[in-house]
């Protein structure tokens, strides 16, 4: 059965791609409200002014994880705020932008264990690299863009910058896909509800691609935002591969998430992922991973917020996190809660109590593996933007 459906999964996200691009394309062609060349000359001649933004975010934290790692290292499919017993910093982030009438560009350093972490397998200089891209706007009515370089990937609903975030830790989706990308994406704007996208990379969260894979992956997303930007729903897909020419296995994966803002005190996030590896090259069978998440937040106060997750992450074939050798991979259960304080418009104090269960031993505890993993993490998080 799954041999029929994956062929047929993997046709509907490359018509996908082809439609994103397609339509994309289709509209820059078009003159924009029947502009003449003088109307558009006229209009390119009007606000030349060039944007500067200067953003810094500082995020520190401390965990203490009751499993007690000797090493101080929590659980390796965790990449923030992922050290034990340490106060420590998670990201400290500088990033300028620079936005003029027909190009935009962005550059951020940072630091932290979400950098060591998250980009361990990066050459070192690019290790500290956050984002560094530059787009042009390729219609007058700059619906149409072009950017190119390493920035933000298009799966998902979290960011690596915590008070984006509605709980201080990211889910598991979040953590074991691609955080940022390397390579070009062409992005439309089709009106204020509609929003498409078709990305070409070098990989699955890969600045240098992996060695011996000549086949670059691609990714899409289609975005619809309510008109009173109470719901937002998204789906996004990526092809590739993370093996060399000569074992290539292709995967299929797919990203499908609602935001419900109900009322301002009440929000709420459905995710789930889903996605297929091939089982060997020249194989038509696959194995298959999985992960439904729901975020719960209710701001009770001006200033305070709680926020509650549940979760499930099933890989029994160890595609994405490793099961220690346990007979059924990776088979996990998390539930969170969070309390928020508000302590400036730029300063976010936060607590969160995390605990994963799992179908068998997975976890480390002393020189023993079991099935459980409790951790208690507070975060000071200051976001600082400076505009010319």
């Amino acid at each position: 059965m799954l041999s029929f459906i994956k062929p047929k999964l993997a046709f509907c996200v490359v018509f996908n791609t082809i439609v994103a691009i397609g339509i994309a394309m289709f509209t820059a062609a078009l003159p924009a409200n029947a502009q003449t060349l003088s109307e558009e000359q006229g209009k390119a001649s009007e606000d030349t002014k060039t944007k500067l933004k200067i953003n810094g975010f500082v995020d520190t934290y401390y965990v203490y994880d009751f499993n007690v790692p000797t090493n101080n290292q929590r659980p390796d499919f965790l990449f923030n705020h992922n050290r034990h017993n340490e106060f420590n910093l998670n990201l400290g982030l500088l990033s300028m932008s620079v936005e003029g009438e027909r190009y935009r560009a962005n550059l951020g350093l940072m630091a932290g264990t979400y950098a060591q972490y998250n980009l361990a397998h990066e050459e070192d200089l690019l290790r500290q690299v956050f984002e560094a891209n530059a787009g042009i706007a390729l219609d007058a009515n700059q619906k149409l863009w072009l950017d190119a370089g390493i920035f933000a990937s298009h799966l998902g609903f979290e960011s690596a910058i915590s008070n984006q975030n509605l709980t201080l830790t990211r889910s598991l989706v979040a953590e074991n896909s691609p955080y940022y990308l390397a390579g070009a994406k062409l992005t439309w704007q089709a009106n204020q509800a509609w929003a498409v996208s078709a990305t070409i990379c070098n990989g699955w969260q890969r600045i240098r691609r992996v060695e011996g894979n000549s086949l670059p992956s691609i990714g899409t997303s289609v975005t619809y935002t309510a008109p009173d930007e109470k719901i937002t729903l998204n789906w996004s897909t990526f092809i590739g591969t993370e093996d060399p020419d000569i074992s290539r296995r292709m995967f299929y994966f797919n990203n499908l998430y609602g935001i419900f803002n109900l009322d301002k005190k009440l929000s709420m996030i459905a995710g789930f992922d889903f996605g297929f590896r091939q089982v060997a090259l020249g194989r038509s069978d696959y194995e298959n991973w999985l992960a439904p998440v729901l975020v719960v937040r209710y701001a009770f106060h001006e200033k305070w917020a709680l926020a509650a997750r549940g979760e499930y992450y099933k890989d029994t074939n160890e595609i994405i996190i490793s099961g220690r050798g346990a007979e059924n991979g990776f088979q996990t259960t998390g539930v969170s809660l969070n309390l928020d304080r508000q302590i400036h418009k730029n300063a976010l104090w936060r607590i969160e109590g995390r605990i994963f269960s799992a179908s068998e031993s997975v976890f480390m505890k002393g020189n023993d593996f079991v099935n459980h993993n409790f951790f208690i993490a507070t975060s000071l998080a200051v976001d600082l933007a400076f505009k010319d």
